[in-house]
Order: structure tokens, then sequence, then C-alpha cells
């Protein structure tokens, strides 16, 4: 990881410091912990292990600034936006490789990906903010004229995840930016390489002092010292659903906006284009290794056709070509830490345990750097009360439920852990609108990945799941993260 300069070519590498008030520091007790990969085991950079002391300059900083922020015109905010985003673009070769590095992801087939998107994120809420409208309101007495505006809710708390170490921080911060508010940032500990990296573009592209501050270390301390904090007016998180409801506890009474993933199911009846379905599933289980929200995690398979739908996803799993994250051939790189591995073999033991069958992979790959290397998995015959199905596993798995009608799937679709995203596949649209308008997630794809989702797309869980308020992406995201005030004027008073 190296420093501003060294981007521009020059050997002069920056200390990994802490980003508050526009400045770079220790942090309070000059205490560090060590970025590894996940694809080598070797360490790649030293970080700051913060303190709840710096999560409260952060906010100190981050509040005074916000002052002047909030009065900062629109236009100029989002001239701040476009800078940061063309500095991205102007750097991805090298934003990617630190992706790659620190978080595992293959570099050419997904990490530059991630990266050109973060811009198109910037370029979005820059775009975004200047169609945020108020409204002028009729209203009963003739002496009255009453408008709303959106205005900036302060400083915001930011928790964001390791799997989309660039893009998911841009989902909430270039809004932030773009409206007004201010941000404390506190990135996961094993992808914090990336979130320096990405500060440093933002310090180049000019934000003012204080509008964002980075905070890494253990979110157990600087995430629950900036999401409990009493001068922090909201909190934005992406992450599990165990995290989001302690966030939610600790956060009592600020805005919130948490996207907390899920276990949503793609649903395949028996008249779907099966050769589509299959490509669609092995795309939104293997893609990023599983670590998507969104990932096909639960398949629900009309029983006559479990072992065809199986055989081919099965298939394209084994074209995937699990390698260094590096090397332009690996389709399929690391996980991201042991944690989610030993999730995996846990999950997929105790399906097997209960009848299920493995048709190809279903354990860690030998012979590698590390034991992050997870091989592509494909079971089915998954029963219902297996933990496989009823939590998220978060890696390169596609696991198939028979249902033999209609009525099981309208029951599944009612639970509760199924509440961010799901897919249908059908050739009767009757049945596939009865399917989507019945699922209780937020998004429903009708005949492709669980995975699709653009920027500008509304994304998040339904009412009464377990995963999550409010909802990301484009205009949405700058509404959530705006007051709406209603302001009425007299006209007797003049």
């Amino acid at each position: 990881m190296t420093s501003r300069t060294a981007m521009n070519g020059q050997e002069e590498p920056r200390p990994k410091h802490l980003w508050i008030g526009g400045s770079w520091r220790s942090g309070a007790d000059g205490q560090t912990f060590t970025a590894t990969s996940p694809s080598t085991g070797r360490a790649i950079g030293t970080l700051q292990r913060g303190t709840a002391e710096d999560v409260d300059a952060a906010v100190r900083a981050a509040r005074a600034a916000f002052n002047d922020y909030r009065l900062l015109p629109v236009w100029e905010r989002a001239a701040i936006c476009e800078r940061i985003a063309q500095l991205i673009l102007e750097n991805e070769a090298h934003l990617a490789a630190v992706v790659s590095a620190d978080q595992g992801k293959p570099l050419h087939r997904e990490a530059l990906p991630e990266v050109r998107k973060a811009a198109t994120g910037y370029r979005n809420a820059a775009a975004h903010v200047k169609h945020l409208y108020g409204q002028t309101i009729p209203v009963e007495d003739p002496h009255k004229r009453v408008s709303t505006v959106r205005q900036p809710r302060g400083v915001y708390a930011v928790v964001t995840p390791w799997n989309a170490p660039v893009n998911i921080p841009t989902e909430y911060l270039a809004p932030a930016l773009a409206t007004g508010n201010t941000v404390v940032w506190i990135p996961a500990p094993s992808t914090s390489l990336c979130a320096v990296a990405l500060a440093e573009i933002l310090e180049e592209a000019g934000v003012p002092p204080g509008v964002i501050n980075l905070v890494t270390g253990e979110g157990s301390v600087v995430g629950d010292a900036a999401v409990a904090h009493p001068d922090v007016d909201a909190v934005g998180f992406t992450g599990s659903v165990t995290t989001g409801r302690h966030i939610a506890h600790r956060a009592a009474g600020k805005a919130q906006l948490l996207e907390l993933g899920g276990n949503g199911p793609t649903i395949v009846f028996a008249d779907a284009n099966l050769e589509l379905a299959a490509e669609a599933i092995a795309a939104a289980s293997f893609t990023n290794a599983g670590q998507i929200c969104s990932a096909s995690e639960v398949v629900l398979v009309e029983r006559s056709i479990q072992a065809e739908l199986g055989a081919l996803v099965a298939a394209l799993a084994q074209e995937r070509r699990l390698g260094a994250p590096e090397d332009p051939g690996t389709s399929l790189g690391p996980l991201n830490n042991h944690d989610v591995a030993d999730k995996m073999d846990r999950h997929i033991a105790d399906a097997v345990d209960l009848g299920a069958r493995v048709l190809t992979g279903g354990g860690r790959a030998p012979g590698r750097p590390t034991e992050n290397y997870y091989e592509p998995t494909v079971l089915t015959g998954v029963p219902r009360d297996a933990t496989l199905f009823a939590e998220e596993s978060f890696g390169p798995i596609a696991p198939l439920t028979p249902f033999d009608d209609i009525a099981e799937v309208l029951e599944a679709l009612q639970s509760r852990q199924f509440g961010l995203a799901s897919a249908v596949w059908t050739r009767n649209m009757g049945r596939a609108m009865r399917v989507a308008e019945a699922a209780r997630t937020g998004t429903v794809v009708i005949n492709g990945p669980s995975t699709y989702w653009e920027l500008h797309l509304p994304f998040g869980g339904g009412s009464g799941t377990s995963s999550g308020l409010g909802r990301i992406g484009g205009l949405q995201t700058l509404e959530a993260m705006t007051d709406l005030k209603t302001i009425s004027v007299d006209l007797r008073g003049f």
C-alpha cells in the first residue's frame, strides 16, 4: 500500500494512519495491527488500531466540518464527487491491486470492475443530488404558502464490510458527500488497506478537512464507539444480521440505514429455461467466492428437475478456475477470512449429515498457500432443517432444496430469513408475478440472477425480516440521508 505520492510514480510510502480532520495521524495509544493477504498468508501492511478516543476526535472533527459543509452549494458538492470519480479511474490499477491483495478477489475479473463501479457511484451521486427536489404543497389556509426542502442529517457513522471494500463504502460516502453530511467511517479490519487507499483518493480530490474521517481498528471498539456516540446523528451499516441488530440497539434514536444481507432463495420451476437458470445460479453463487449478500445460497427447485439442474450447475462450477487473485486466468479467488471458511465446513457437514448429496466441491482446496481457498460447491437434496437452508454461508456454494408445489414456495417466502433478494425462474408470467408479489424480499428478479443490481436501483430488506432498514441505491440513498423539512409562510406577516 503506497501513498498518494507513490500512486503518482514515486517511491515514498505513507504510513497507514487514521485520517481525522484532514490530517493523517497515529492512533491515540499507538497500537497497530497487521494486514494479511488471504491469498498468500503474508503480511501486506500495518494499520492503526484505533480507540474510542480516536472515534471521539473524528466525531468532533465531523461536527466542526458540518457547519460549513452543509452550506456548500449543491453544484460544488457534486463537483467534489466528480473529482473523486475521475481520480478513482486514473488510479484504478493501483486501487484494484490493493483490493485484490487485501480482499482476495480476482484482480482482472472482479477487483477492477468493483473499482470502476465505485467511480460510477460517485458520478451517480453528483447527478442525483441536482434532482433532490422539495415540493410546494397546496394548503387550506389561503394566507399560507407551504414547501418542503431536504437537508443533511448531520454527522454519520458509517460501518462497512470486507466483501466489497471500495464499492460498498461508496454506496454511503458518495451520497453523504453529495447531500452535505459529514462522516466517521469505520471499515472492516480485514480490508482496511483498501479503506486507506480510497481515503487517499478522497484527500487528493479536495474533500474538505473533517468531512470524511477514517478510523481503522476492531469493530467491537471503534465501530461500537461510533454508532453509540452521542454527537452522531445517523448510522449507515452493511453487514451481518447479528452485528446489525447490535448496531440498531446501540444507535437507538438515530436515523438508521441498515443493509443486513439475507438468505433469499432462487426458485426454479420445471418449465424454466434450465440452461439459463443454471448459468444465473452459478454466477450468483460463485462470483466473489459467494461473498455477496444477494447470492443464491438457497435454491428451491421443483423436484422433477432437481437432478438435471444440479448437474448443469455442477458442470459450471467445475469450469471455475480457483487460483491466485493476480493470475489473469483465475475466476474464483480465496475466501477473505478463516471464519467464513470454517462456516462453510460446518454448513456442508450438517447438510450432508441430514441427507444432502455433494455433486462437486465440498471442501477446501488442497495444496494452496492458505486454507481460504474453497472449492465451488453444489449440493442437492438439502433439507429445510439444515443450517445451510436457514443461515447465510457467504461462500461459493449452490445448495438445491426440492419442492413439489407452489404452495411450498409461497410458504417458504414468508420466512423472516428471506428478506433481501430472491429470484424466480419460470416461463409462466402469472406464476412469476404471483411469487414475486408474495415474496418478503426487497428485491425479486424474474429469470435472472439474484445478484442483479445496478447502482441507481433501490435495494434493501423487506419489512419484518432480518435484512435491515431502508434502501440504498441512487436517489433513494440521498433521500434516506436527508431530513424532509416543512416550511410554512404566512403572507400577512410581511
